[in-house]
């Protein structure tokens, strides 16, 4: 089967030219999301990197169910902070709290020189169709 290209109007605004999700036998790939307000994109970020952590997971959990997924069936993510010694203790903090101690999708965390729209951070993902 040919991969399916997912782009939602209920999604999070892109902030480039990309598909929210694509999917290809039974993978789902999410574009990384920013900690950006989907019901008004232009407003300013949160404050810090916990609320960021947060908004970027809440932006990640609608783009999952329009696939009829959920976090839980995510199984790896990659996460970008820019602010890597400042803010990784912080941002675990927030991040956990989103998956049960026993079923946490394998991560790695990367330290970058910058985001877009000046974010702290962001998230992409992997999930598996059951």
């Amino acid at each position: 089967m040919p991969p399916e290209f997912h782009l939602f109007a209920s999604g999070p605004r892109p902030v480039a030219p990309f598909s929210h999700a694509v999917e290809t036998d039974g993978w789902v790939i999410l574009t990384g999301q920013m900690p950006t307000d989907p019901n008004a994109p232009d407003a300013p970020l949160p404050e810090g990197v916990i609320a960021q952590t947060a908004r970027v997971m809440n932006n990640l959990a609608p783009i999952l169910s329009e696939l009829d997924l959920e976090l839980s069936h995510v199984v790896q993510c990659r996460c970008f902070l820019t602010e890597f010694e400042r803010d990784y203790a912080d941002f675990n903090e927030s991040y956990q709290s989103y998956f049960p101690a026993e079923r946490r999708p394998a991560r790695t965390t990367v330290g970058v020189t910058a985001l877009a729209v000046g974010a702290l951070v962001e998230i992409d993902c992997i999930a598996r169709r059951p």
